[in-house]
């Protein structure tokens, strides 16, 4: 079984060869928040990862939309393809 972290890394790894900034978001007084924040020319956009199959938690569903409805760019990704997908657009 792929566990999360995996994805994340090997996404990770993909986006630092392809020229991203990519930083670890951690928030202490916001919890739900997306796992990543990548950078490239002025585009910046958040990931969420899950394992294959698996969905954001109710919190994590809440603030993704926030962060939508501000204007930002979230994706929720559970395999690597669509990591990189997200990333190419």
């Amino acid at each position: 079984m792929i566990l999360e972290r995996d994805i994340e890394a090997k996404a990770v790894k993909w986006a630092k060869a392809n020229g991203w900034l990519t930083y670890k978001f951690v928030s202490p007084s916001q919890r739900g928040v997306p796992d990543r924040i990548f950078i490239k020319a002025g585009h910046v956009v958040f990931i969420e990862f899950k394992a294959p199959g698996k969905k954001p938690t109710p919190l994590q569903a809440q603030t993704i939309r926030k962060l939508k409805d501000a204007g930002c760019e979230v994706w929720v990704c559970d395999n690597v393809e669509s990591a990189i997908d997200a990333l190419s657009e």
